[in-house]
């Protein structure tokens, strides 16, 4: 009797600690995480990892939705609808300059920006000088309207030879491939599946990155409140390290991320996918993460982003812009 009884204790114990191998801490922390836009495979590694396990295996129960832009994030993650998110610095740094939102960039994630205008190989423009005269499609509001003056500055155009033409975000691609605009602005890791709708048409892109004149500041970032930052450290630290870890494990195996991602969203074409997720690891993973680490800002690189986005927003460039930002809590490199 008391054989049996100590195999079966013996059995509960064997059982409860392969139990926690797969589930660390058995009661996991729910967590949701709003990312900045819809899920195309510049969000694989969010939504991979999550169905890989790997937020699970930092003891993290994730729930992941889509954002409608920084600000929008900037205002869910502010307000309590979400604990972490993804947002663009300028969003952060505007928010608490100008009102003191409660949040921070907790890890930058793209450490040059994307930013870049998209024209067609028929136009013969080939650099931004050549866009004097012509017409650029552009949302209100746009950051790339706001930093348009530093790259025309850097590339020597004159930005006031630049026609301005606002119209639906959604209809963008279409106008210039119809060419009823001469440019439009995207984020350069959406190339990929933008130029297949345009050589549908019988025509071919040509983008044109603002990094390409040296305009490197600060882009994409992760966020969380001042409260969350101060009361639960732990389990900032856990988000941020499973998050790196989803970034180094999309990187290395993008197949596997994007037929995972693409199986919650079948509307995501898995060569879309694919082609976005290694032009997103370009910003992310390079000489910048090498030397400063994953999510990490260079006191340079900061400073100029910061005066860029001040210079953009009319904010007061004495404004301590280092408040905003605390990457204290990262993985260290």
């Amino acid at each position: 009797m008391r054989a049996s009884f100590l195999r079966s204790v013996a059995a509960v114990v064997v059982a409860l600690t392969a139990s926690s191998l797969v589930s660390p801490g058995f009661a996991q922390d729910k967590v949701h995480f709003q990312t900045d836009w819809i899920p195309s495979g510049e969000h694989a590694m969010y939504y991979g990892g999550w169905s890989k396990g790997i937020y699970a295996r930092h003891g993290i129960d994730i729930t992941i939705t889509r954002g409608y832009g920084s600000g929008d994030t900037v205002t869910k993650v502010a307000g309590g609808a979400a604990d972490f998110g993804v947002a663009d610095i300028a969003a952060v740094l505007t928010a608490r300059a100008r009102t003191n939102v409660p949040l921070k960039t907790i890890a930058v994630l793209y450490n040059q920006s994307p930013h870049s205008l998209f024209v067609l190989k028929s136009s013969g423009i080939t650099s931004f000088k050549g866009l004097e005269g012509k017409r650029i499609g552009i949302t209100p509001g746009n950051s790339h309207r706001f930093y348009f003056p530093e790259v025309a500055k850097r590339a020597g155009t004159d930005p006031s030879k630049i026609v301005w033409t606002n119209m639906d975000g959604a209809a963008m691609a279409a106008q210039l491939i119809a060419k009823n605009i001469d440019a439009a602005p995207f984020y350069s890791i959406h190339y990929y599946y933008i130029n297949k709708a345009a050589q549908k048409a019988g025509e071919e892109l040509v983008a044109l990155p603002f990094v390409s004149v040296g305009f490197k500041i600060y882009a994409a970032t992760l966020i969380s409140t001042d409260k969350l930052i101060k009361e639960k450290p732990d389990l900032v630290k856990r988000f941020l390290a499973a998050t790196k870890e989803a970034f180094e494990w999309a990187r290395d195996n993008p197949d596997e991320a994007c037929k995972l991602h693409v199986a919650r969203f079948p509307e995501v074409q898995l060569d879309d996918c694919t082609h976005s997720l290694s032009a997103t690891m370009s910003f992310v993973f390079n000489d910048h993460s090498k030397e400063f680490g994953f999510g990490k800002e260079s006191p340079e690189r900061l400073k100029f982003t910061w005066d860029v986005v001040a210079e953009a927003q009319e904010l007061k460039k004495d404004w301590d812009y280092k408040q905003a930002i605390d990457t204290s809590l990262l993985p260290q490199k």
